[in-house]
């Protein structure tokens, strides 16, 4: 990929988007921006050199075109009514847990104040709120005082809604939008924390074919009625090759498999960013054993939308979300190489009953203000976030820089 066609650096500001326009006009419909997509990707393709474009560019353009991609337009995406649910939106459980844990670790770096918590993919500040709230459940006053709330969010109708929902839950003063910081990240000490962000970082597409590695592009084939489809050529770079050597996988003849090149960048930012403290990234994925295994023969690559998995990763560009599982062994050795130590690699089932899961719900259930229905959707919640079928075979990922 080359570097004017990587994914948005997660640490910069995202180009500008059209604002609403203060005259009524009528908006397009969900078809119309999804085939305008589709019609702005063709062009690019029709004007590559070999007219094909790498996986990682269309999956870049079908997530996050400005305006058009799935995660630069307006609508809610992780909600029951949208098209995926995160452990956050299940219930604020997770987050009070989660703050357990960043208790845990501002006590460890001498409580330093400020105290700043970087959230990537903040989306609509679920996370964040539910994290706040849990400080201000557990009493914690000196943390929550010093702590300085950054939200890194692609999208800006989420960003313009930020502060009216922290000014609701009483924090709006821990909130620092993007606008109040300098272009060039100022390095801070905290927490930088990514929930279910990285896997949705573009992924370059590759398959072992006669004992060589080959990469999956994208084409188009069939004039003004066609259709996107995959053509097997030489990698665009060696770094996908190397990646491979790094994890120590050979894949299997016939093998397909993602690997996302936008992890170093993404690393490079962060360690730019963090001057002192953690980076707890959870999500779906594997160690690279596992994740380049029998199981995972055809890759992990999957759509989403309504809650559905979709299979054909050219459905409906803009309008499915698109994810890989992530490569944690990749994630923890480029992360050392960068001065990051890996403390911890568990499960979110681990990871959430070590940080004191069991004592928020005992918590929750004592208090004179929870009515049965609250109890029992905390549990319910708790059962989806633990179940190793569900969100609780994902992955924590603990890095360290002091």
């Amino acid at each position: 990929m080359t570097p004017e066609h990587r994914p948005p650096s997660p640490g910069l500001e995202p180009p500008a988007e059209p604002q609403p326009s203060a005259e009524p006009s009528s908006e397009p419909s969900s078809a119309d921006r999804s085939a305008e997509l589709v019609a702005l990707i063709r062009a690019e393709i029709d004007s590559a050199p070999d007219r094909r474009i790498a996986f990682a560019r269309f999956m870049e353009r079908a997530l996050y075109e400005p305006g058009l991609g799935y995660y630069r337009q307006s609508a809610d995406r992780p909600t029951d009514a949208g098209d995926f649910l995160t452990a956050p939106e299940t219930h604020p459980i997770f987050g009070w847990t989660v703050a357990r844990r960043i208790e845990e670790f501002w006590a460890a770096l001498g409580e330093p104040d400020p105290f700043s918590v970087v959230e990537y993919g903040a989306g609509s500040g679920t996370l964040a709120i539910s994290i706040l709230e849990g400080l201000r459940r557990h009493g914690a006053s000196r943390l929550l005082a010093a702590i300085r709330y950054e939200p890194i969010e692609a999208n800006h109708h989420r960003l313009t809604d930020l502060p009216g929902r922290f000014e609701m839950a009483g924090f709006a003063d821990r909130l620092a939008l993007p606008g109040s910081r300098p272009s060039v990240p100022v390095p801070v000490t905290g927490v930088l924390l990514a929930n279910e962000f990285l896997d949705a970082l573009p992924v370059h597409r590759v398959l072992a074919r006669g004992g060589e590695l080959r990469e999956l592009f994208v084409a188009w084939r069939g004039g003004a009625d066609g259709a996107f489809v995959e053509v097997a050529a030489a990698p665009s770079t060696p770094e996908l090759g190397r990646r491979l050597v790094d994890d120590g996988i050979d894949l299997a003849e016939g093998q397909v498999g993602e690997i996302c090149l936008g992890l170093e960048p993404w690393l490079d930012e962060a360690t730019a960013r963090l001057q002192r403290g953690y980076v707890l990234a959870i999500d779906y994925g594997y160690e690279a054993a596992e994740l380049y295994g029998p199981r995972h023969f055809a890759g992990t690559l999957l759509g989403y939308r309504r809650h559905k998995v979709v299979d054909d990763p050219f459905t409906d560009p803009g309008l499915v979300d698109l994810t890989a599982h992530v490569d944690f062994t990749a994630l923890g050795v480029l992360g050392e190489r960068r001065g990051l130590r890996s403390v911890a690699l568990t499960t979110q089932s681990e990871f959430l009953v070590a940080s004191g899961l069991e004592s928020e719900l005992r918590a929750l259930q004592e208090s004179p203000e929870t009515a049965a229905q609250d109890y029992l959707r905390a549990r319910s919640g708790i059962v989806r976030m633990l179940d190793p079928r569900h969100m609780g075979r994902f992955r924590v990922l603990t890095l360290e820089r002091t």
